[in-house]
């Protein structure tokens, strides 16, 4: 062979050698993460942080599929079985009641760790807290247990509220459910009236809800823990401020939008805890031997703005009792 063919027929090889090193090399492993809100990018952004800190790094070495559902909770099923017919490494499913359970439908091979408001064992996620037993594990964030806590805060800065209207989502069953299991008790301790509003996943529903409202009126609205509700928590600050309605929420972001008041979970923070079970789960952990985790961090959050707005003078000991302040 002439020297000059050899000099090409070897740079020809070199120049396939790192396709050949890339053909090898195994394909990222995918997290199909779901949501049945809308995106919020201080929660997204704490769930890179978790997988951050397990050395996890999105678009370097893990693939993160977003599915933010808008409320449309109809389509989980769907989405679940196209996550599992591919094979993701995990599925992640923070702040999700009925995300999780249609998660564990799906699938019990696939790992998946879940962010839910109830007690999971109650919602058949996992055998018992320590050892949950499959394939699944996560965080309890608590949301029934602060209802009185939120009420009792509502009714600390509003004390001439009398009538309480409760908003609920009939689409999220086990949220409603318990919401309305807690909530009549809670007002009764209080001495508050309590009625019910029902607002599935449209913009039109929530309308109609206020419209209710302006036929029998409230002094105040207490609205129950949903996905779609944080997706329209522009609206319902608007509506709400239109009627002159002082609101209790249930995310910091809900306030920030312009609602009077919550108190719950710090959800980034939960959603950050999420993200590091997913790491460690790509690392080789398995679901049954990680105990599931408890909301440990809570927050007070007050929009000293919608209160002036609203003629509601907020006294210094509250808003001391306040973890932020938005003014």
């Amino acid at each position: 062979m002439r020297r000059r063919e050899f000099i090409t027929l070897l740079g020809g090889a070199a120049a396939a050698w790192p396709l050949a090193a890339r053909a090898q090399q195994p394909a990222m492993p995918v997290v199909g993460f779901v949501n049945s809100g809308s995106s919020v990018a201080s929660w997204s952004n704490a769930f890179r942080k978790g997988l951050n800190e397990t050395g996890y790094v999105e678009g370097q070495n893990v693939t993160v599929e977003y599915h933010w559902l808008e409320g449309q909770f109809e389509h989980l099923p769907s989405l679940m079985a196209d996550l599992v017919r591919r094979h993701v490494a995990v599925i992640a499913t923070p702040a999700g009641n009925l995300a999780s359970q249609a998660a564990k439908a799906a699938t019990t091979t696939i790992p998946i760790v879940f962010g839910v408001g109830e007690d999971p064992v109650k919602l058949g996620l996992v055998a018992s807290l320590a050892r949950p037993g499959g394939n699944l594990t996560g965080i309890n964030f608590f949301n029934t247990e602060v209802h009185a806590k939120r009420l009792g805060l509502l009714h600390e800065m509003v004390p001439q509220a009398v009538r309480v209207a409760v908003l609920v989502n009939p689409a999220n069953t086990t949220s409603t459910e318990a919401t309305l299991r807690v909530i009549p008790e809670a007002a009764r301790a209080l001495g508050l009236q309590m009625a019910v509003l029902r607002a599935g996943t449209t913009s039109g529903e929530i309308e109609a809800a206020f419209a209710t409202l302006r036929r029998e009126p409230a002094d105040a609205l207490f609205v129950g823990p949903d996905p779609f509700f944080v997706t329209r928590r522009l609206q319902i600050a608007l509506l709400a401020m239109r009627q002159g309605i002082p609101t209790a929420l249930f995310t910091h972001e809900m306030v920030e939008a312009g609602g009077l008041m919550s108190y719950g979970t710090n959800v980034a923070d939960m959603f950050h805890q999420v993200g590091v079970y997913t790491g460690h789960i790509l690392k080789g952990a398995k679901p049954a031997d990680l105990p599931v985790l408890q909301s440990t961090k809570f927050e007070f959050v007050i929009n000293l703005q919608t209160a002036r707005a609203l003629g509601i003078e907020v006294s210094n000991s509250i808003q001391l009792l306040a973890d932020e302040v938005i003014d």
